[in-house]
């Protein structure tokens, strides 16, 4: 196999598959990537059998065939070369020549025989804005758990419906939850998947590389998810098990609540989590008249306390919660305005944006006992 691309574009797409491939695997043949030219593109695939990349760029190829190259090894050494065209040429003992310029490199590769076949991407079940995707992700993605032993909340339910997408996640302590009224034409029935943390992160990954209007033909089997964006197709296995049910988990109403400025009240629990308790990150939040007082003391190293001004006419409340929790939230929320809605000390607090909005967005947090 041999043929001429642009290094720009061999850096680029090298890049979407490093967070596929596997670092520390006991199948060395998955720290590799597998580089295919015919016709007037060369092609890369990434996979560590839970997840896969393919993607392609243009270039000029005078052999057609394939052949496995180390993933890091290889954008580490072309991210170097000046910005040139880089000529790559895999011999029959499965050793890559790159020549760039005066530079010239052989690399050990190996055999393309053992690389993972990716399975076959099924009829497109719908086709979402990528841009409506990412923002949904970066709402959820901090709620998921990372306890490898609850491993149906080791990702975000993700259910697509006649009128519209819902992302949920949730590790028991805490639960955020994003509906978008996008359109989704041909859904007519719902379709649930479970879709896995690290999948999410390389969408976001695609997505900061891309129009935020492009649309994603999104589809899957019985085992795996499909997310297609123009020449790159990202596959993840999917989590299996049940999600719990979180209707029964979202509040049906709040006693009360207030309206707060989103980065006032970020940079006050921010302040304030400092003298918190550095295993459990707890703070008290006190609402009572026209105020809401936050306030953390840890009797070796201090205490901080922190007052802002809001309108409420309700009994004082005074309840615990973890401040990392809030400020999650407070980051991936991009409205000005924030509501927050409780009851009592000993049911779940909520926070949303302010203001009605075509993306509903609810995030639910269990209080605790300080």
């Amino acid at each position: 196999m041999e043929f001429t691309v642009s290094r720009a574009d061999l850096v680029r797409e090298l890049n979407l598959s490093q967070g596929v491939v596997e670092k520390k695997t006991t199948i060395p043949i998955l720290s590799n990537v597998l580089v295919e030219a015919d016709g007037d593109r060369i092609v890369l695939t990434a996979t560590d059998l839970e997840l896969g990349i393919r993607c392609s760029c243009p270039a000029r190829v005078k052999k057609s065939g394939g052949g496995t190259i180390p993933a890091r090894r290889l954008l580490d050494y072309v991210r170097l070369l000046p910005d040139s065209d880089v000529q790559v040429k895999i011999q029959e003992n499965h050793w890559a020549s790159l020549t760039c310029g005066r530079s010239k490199t052989r690399i050990a590769g190996m055999s393309r025989e053992s690389f993972p076949e990716l399975p076959k991407m099924p009829e497109v079940l719908a086709e979402i804005p990528i841009g409506v995707l990412a923002s949904m992700i970066s709402k959820t993605i901090f709620a998921i758990s990372s306890e490898e032993s609850r491993f149906t909340l080791n990702g975000a339910l993700m259910v697509l419906r006649k009128g519209g997408l819902v992302m949920v996640a949730t590790d028991g302590h805490r639960l955020a939850m994003v509906e978008s009224s996008t359109e989704l034409p041909g859904i007519t029935g719902a379709y649930r998947a479970l879709l896995p943390k690290k999948a999410m992160a390389e969408l976001q990954k695609l997505a900061g590389d891309s129009d935020p209007a492009a649309l994603v033909r999104f589809s899957g089997d019985d085992n795996h998810l499909f997310f297609q964006l123009g020449d790159r197709l990202l596959l993840s296995r999917k989590l299996t098990g049940n999600f719990p049910d979180y209707e029964r988990v979202l509040p049906k109403e709040h006693a009360h609540q207030v309206t707060l400025e989103r980065d006032e009240l970020r940079g006050a629990i921010e302040r304030v989590a400092q003298f918190s308790d550095e295993r459990s990150r707890g703070i008290r939040v006190r609402v009572e008249k026209d105020e809401m007082k936050i306030h953390s003391s840890v009797s070796e190293t201090g205490e901080s306390e922190e007052s802002i001004s809001t309108t409420y006419g309700g009994p004082a409340v005074e309840i615990g919660f973890n401040a990392q929790y809030m400020m999650d939230f407070l980051r991936a929320v991009p409205d000005q305005q924030v509501s927050f809605q409780f009851k009592d000390p000993h049911s779940a607090g909520e926070l949303r944006p302010a203001g009605e909005k075509a993306e509903n967005y609810r995030y639910v947090i269990m209080p605790m006992r300080i």
